[in-house]
């Protein structure tokens, strides 16, 4: 039976620690493998993670944390139906949002990368390349192409 599961209370850390710690995160997906000896929720079919104005919906997500604290969240998506990432940032006039086959967030140093088909939209600005890193605190994108060189970097910048 493919019911979507609403984990607020069973997660085995402190799901609230993954940005604001006042805010509670909601994640939903079809199936759910918990090992809390190794700190990592596996989150499949539909996956989202919400919390405040942070969504990332993927296939798969993956959490994993240490000491009752979220470290990291890997989103993995496909070619064609890619693993989504969107904020808010204060300091931008729009949401960040970006889509690649696999999003890693590192919570502790907020950075997102983007790995296969990475597209990020900064405001009113936009970048691609095999590989993309953005760095929340520094509002800074390091753009790579991808290691076969298929996957050149592409940018649009709006003056």
């Amino acid at each position: 039976m493919n019911k979507i599961i609403y984990l607020l209370l069973l997660l085995p850390f402190s799901a609230q620690a993954l940005l604001d710690d006042k805010i509670p995160v909601e994640v939903k997906a079809y199936t759910v493998v918990v090992d809390e000896r190794l700190g990592l929720s596996i989150y499949m079919g539909d996956a989202q993670i919400v919390q405040g104005d942070l969504t990332i919906n993927a296939e798969t997500i993956q959490i994993f944390s240490r000491n009752q604290a979220i470290t990291k969240v890997i989103a993995i998506g496909t070619k064609k139906n890619p693993a989504h990432y969107k904020q808010n940032q204060p300091n931008q006039p729009r949401f960040i949002e970006a889509k690649a086959q696999k999003i890693i967030y590192f919570i502790d140093k907020k950075l997102v990368r983007l790995k296969g088909g990475a597209h990020l939209i900064q405001g009113f600005d936009s970048f691609s390349g095999g590989v993309l890193n953005y760095d929340i605190n520094k509002d800074k994108i390091i753009a790579t192409k991808s290691k076969d060189g298929t996957q050149r970097v592409k940018f649009k910048i709006k003056l």
